[in-house]
């Protein structure tokens, strides 16, 4: 089987945390210019401002020279630039760094902030936070935490590092632990192990449960509760399907205070309304480094609010 060949390295620095963008030209294409490639492929941007970037330098190839208008087309050839990101509401909340070494940083990350750029999300996500708070350009996640889910997530130091740690993830090496804050259901009988199958589609914000092969395996069960109807829950996935813990604590009867998406889908709220988070957290990792062969056992500092006080946080 042929190796792709990896691309040059970004002649192009990153800005504010975040990477350039990077196309490739397809092999084979009835394009003159590289020009009118871009247009055709960035139809999101339009080709005024193509042609803007363009005339201003802001398109650079492999060796950081500017490409020019008129440029002829090459097949396989790489361009670099950065994307002028919307403006975001900054979330005020900060990330609390619990380990770092020279290899991984894991963080206690707040509630409404991304772990990654996406979607509107650029800026004001956990990656471009990090890497400018600490000055590491290199830092990589090595999973995800949903925006609305404060907790633990793992940052990998090192690129070539970062395929060790991300396959702890996926083959199910990493031990996570997870507390919520729901409604409490004294007659059912727990702890209960909750498998089915999840699927999320495209273009849907939710996820649900169908008839089949379950692929969705969690263990929970409340470890104290209130009189006022309200419980403190241990989660474990053995899984990691999107919205998981969430789509299964709602099968349960249960849903955790805070979803806007389980059981139904709430409008969205206006942008920068950080009121009542979705009381979720990743409570603990537990894994061996693939690097030094450490042991470690990580725990958020974080206090769900509504279990603290549920009236503060109603409010």
């Amino acid at each position: 089987m042929r190796r792709r060949t990896p691309p040059p390295p970004s002649p192009l620095p990153q800005r504010d945390g975040i990477d350039p963008v990077r196309v490739r030209l397809p092999g084979e294409g009835h394009w003159a210019t590289v020009r009118d490639h871009l247009v055709e492929r960035l139809t999101g941007a339009g080709a005024g401002v193509v042609d803007g970037m363009l005339r201003a330098g802001l398109m650079v190839g492999a060796d950081g020279t500017a490409v020019s208008p008129d440029a002829p087309y090459v097949p396989g050839m790489f361009v670099w630039f950065h994307r002028e990101p919307a403006a975001e509401v900054p979330v005020p909340f900060p990330l609390e760094v619990v380990h770092r070494d020279e290899h991984i940083v894991v963080v206690d990350k707040p509630h409404f902030l991304a772990t990654t750029p996406r979607g509107s999300h650029v800026t004001e996500t956990a990656l471009a936070r990090l890497r400018r708070e600490l000055g590491i350009p290199a830092l990589g996640a090595a999973h995800r935490l949903d925006r609305l889910t404060a907790g633990l997530v793992l940052f990998t130091v090192r690129p070539e590092e970062r395929g060790a740690y991300q396959t702890l993830f996926r083959d199910r090496l990493v031990r996570k632990v997870y507390e919520a804050v729901a409604p409490y259901a004294p007659g059912r009988a727990w702890p209960v192990t909750v498998r089915s199958r999840i699927v999320k589609e495209r273009g849907t914000p939710a996820a649900f449960e169908v008839p089949g092969e379950p692929n969705a395996v969690s263990d929970i069960e409340p470890v104290e509760h209130r009189p006022d109807g309200l419980a403190r829950y241990r989660l474990v996935p053995h899984t990691g399907q999107t919205h998981q813990l969430r789509v299964h604590m709602s099968a349960l009867g249960v849903p955790i205070l805070g979803d806007p998406l389980y059981p139904e889908v709430a409008p969205p709220g206006p942008a920068g309304d950080f009121r009542r988070p979705l009381q979720l957290l990743a409570r603990e990792l537990e894994f061996t480094d693939p690097v030094t062969g450490a042991r470690h056992l990580l725990r958020s500092g974080r206090v769900l609010e509504s279990w603290v006080s549920y009236a503060r946080w109603a409010g």
